[in-house]
């Protein structure tokens, strides 16, 4: 009698076998794998492992078995494959969006600034620097009342303090000055930071219209 073909791995009945037989096989390979051998490592784990499969496909009672189990931890290690192939794929995608994003903040055409109660610069983008007149790393942790005129920071105080009361966004004129000393009229506005307790300021040159007045129709002035 013609000995049987030799099976392929991929072609074992694996679905085929009982739910309640796969988990009898499972509890009892990691019941081999308990104890002492459980704390050596993942290293440790593998050789175990292997041990526990040469251990079943040395009996012919128990060599079926060890197949399942083998093919199964197979495709449990393609499925692994797979999810971090995909992780590494989605932090890819979400690194390049957030690159975009922060080239998309860094050009808009108005200052951008994220402050606190107290006008302390946290984040800014180069546009809000150059109307500052700084390199943006060293304006981190500024107040920007220093660039104010003294009224201008308590306008910008009382904008903090309505928002703060619930207003959902404030606008208002104010005196900007560089730090080489050159100033400006600035429209802003300000609203609420939704991922922290701070508040989101833009800051844009004020128009001049005809008559020699600021432009204050895009603020509701």
């Amino acid at each position: 009698m013609p000995a049987n073909p030799k099976v392929p791995m991929t072609d074992l009945p694996v679905h085929a076998i009982e739910p309640e037989r796969l988990a009898d096989l499972r509890s009892r390979a990691a019941s081999c794998l308990t104890g002492p051998a459980a704390a050596k490592g993942g290293s440790v784990h593998a050789a175990d492992a292997l041990s526990v499969l040469h251990a079943l496909a040395s009996s012919p009672a128990t060599a079926c078995d060890a197949l399942v189990l083998l093919h199964e931890l197979q495709v449990h290690q393609v499925e692994l494959d797979l999810q971090a192939q995909e992780l590494q794929e989605s932090r890819a995608e979400l690194e390049s969006a957030l690159r975009r994003q922060v080239e998309l903040y860094d050009h808009q055409p108005v200052g951008c600034f994220t402050i606190d109660a107290k006008s302390l610069l946290h984040e800014l983008n180069q546009t809000g620097a150059g109307m500052l007149g700084i390199v943006r790393d060293e304006a981190f942790g500024l107040p920007l009342d220093a660039f104010l005129s003294a009224e201008s920071a308590r306008r910008l105080g009382q904008a903090l303090a309505s928002v703060e009361a619930g207003t959902p966004g404030v606008s208002c004129m104010l005196s900007l000055s560089r730090r080489d000393g050159d100033g400006q009229q600035v429209l802003a506005h300000v609203g609420a930071d939704p991922a922290a307790h701070r508040y989101l300021l833009n800051l844009m040159p004020a128009r001049p219209v005809a008559d020699g007045r600021q432009d204050l129709r895009s603020l509701g002035a």
